[in-house]
């Protein structure tokens, strides 16, 4: 069987309303986007990164990357990703979304979520993981941890910043003792036909009540399997959650 071709792409803006400059952060004494793009690497043949930004494409190139111009004014991750692939001169079976914010990606992550490409029916791939008592009520409640409820084959069947699902008589500090819960971990992975069409839809009603693009995806008719990861990741969207990592 032949090996499907993937590529990844690290959308990576300079302008940030929480962060400005954040994919240049210095972390462990290389850049942010580098710590990133090496990881990626260990996986992937192919990762480009796509940026709007003069001072970001020379670092890139400065550490030996691929990198790409592009739009300074795409709504999301989405748009610039398809407008660099657009700009590749090869056609790949699979285009991976990667987070340009978490330094510290799993290449187990990235493997599953190539597989989940397996079965035909799949347009888009995600990460979830299972919420654990570890983890507490406050991160099960937190709107800043979307949530996800799945179908018997793994696909989403909806996403949401409130605790899905509600369990009726049960109280709420004991749910994560009665029902699986599945944190989102927002990195995709696309077929490029697909990619090409969801970068088109207009945003959905569900997508701007909640603000998870995905919900556009899903309202549109898309299949988006999820793949399940037990790898915790770490995004850096904030100077504090530089400051948290407490690295020499």
């Amino acid at each position: 069987m032949e090996k499907i071709s993937v590529v990844g792409i690290i959308p990576a803006r300079y302008a940030s309303t929480r962060f400005p400059g954040k994919p240049l952060v210095m972390i462990g004494g290389k850049p942010m986007i580098q710590r990133v793009y090496e990881r990626v690497s260990e996986v992937l043949d192919e990762v480009v990164v796509a940026t709007d930004d003069e001072r970001i494409f020379r670092v890139v190139e400065a550490f030996g990357g691929k990198v790409l111009m592009t739009s300074d004014d795409h709504p999301s991750g989405t748009d610039r990703c398809y407008e660099a692939y657009s700009k590749l001169n090869r056609i790949y079976d699979i285009v991976i979304n990667i987070q340009g914010e978490e330094p510290f990606i799993h290449p187990s992550q990235l493997r599953t979520l190539i597989a989940c490409f397996d079965a035909q029916e799949v347009d888009i791939a995600t990460l979830v993981r299972k919420i654990t008592p570890d983890d507490g009520i406050d991160f099960l409640r937190s709107p800043n941890h979307p949530k996800v409820v799945m179908n018997q084959r793994g696909n989403a069947l909806l996403f949401s910043r409130s605790v899905i699902p509600f369990l009726r008589a049960v109280p709420e500090a004991d749910y994560l003792r009665y029902e699986d819960f599945y944190a989102h971990i927002g990195m995709y992975a696309f077929r490029p036909d697909v990619l090409q069409e969801v970068v088109s839809l207009a945003p959905s009603r569900l997508e701007k009540a909640e603000s998870l693009e995905q919900l556009r995806w899903l309202e549109n008719g898309y299949t988006i399997r999820c793949g399940i990861t037990t790898e915790r990741s770490v995004g850096i969207d904030t100077p504090e959650d530089l400051q948290q990592l407490n690295l020499d």
